[in-house]
C-alpha cells in the first residue's frame, strides 16, 4: 500500500528522469582506504558504502533510472552495486547501471 501511495505522488517528469552519479574518485587523501578500491566503495558505518548515499537520495526522490559513472578501480564498486542495488524492475524501466 505504501509503495502505491508513493508512486501516486511521483510526477511523470520524475519517473522519466535519469540520474548520473559521478563515482570515479581515486581518493588520494584517503590512500589507506583507497589503495585497492574506488573512493565511492569505501565502507561507511559497517554495511554501507559511500556510493549508497547519493543512490538512496535518488531513489527516495522517486528517481529509478540511475547511471553510475566509474573510473578508478571500478571493480570494487561494480561488485557492491551488483550485490546491493540489483533489485530494480527492468520491465518498468528501472535500473542502476554502471557506465565506464
Amino acid at each position: 500500500m505504501e509503495t502505491q501511495t508513493h508512486q501516486r505522488f511521483v510526477s511523470l517528469l520524475t519517473r522519466k528522469t535519469i540520474a548520473l552519479v559521478l563515482a570515479g574518485g581515486r581518493g588520494s587523501r584517503l590512500y589507506e582506504l583507497t589503495s585497492w578500491r574506488a573512493k565511492p566503495a569505501v565502507p561507511f558505518g559497517g554495511k554501507f558504502r559511500i556510493i549508497d548515499f547519493p543512490l538512496s537520495n535518488a531513489v527516495n526522490s522517486g528517481i529509478r533510472r540511475i547511471g553510475v559513472l566509474t573510473q578508478y578501480k571500478a571493480h570494487s564498486l561494480v561488485t557492491h552495486l551488483s550485490l546491493g542495488w540489483s533489485g530494480f524492475k527492468s520491465e518498468l524501466g528501472e535500473f542502476v547501471e554502471v557506465l565506464p
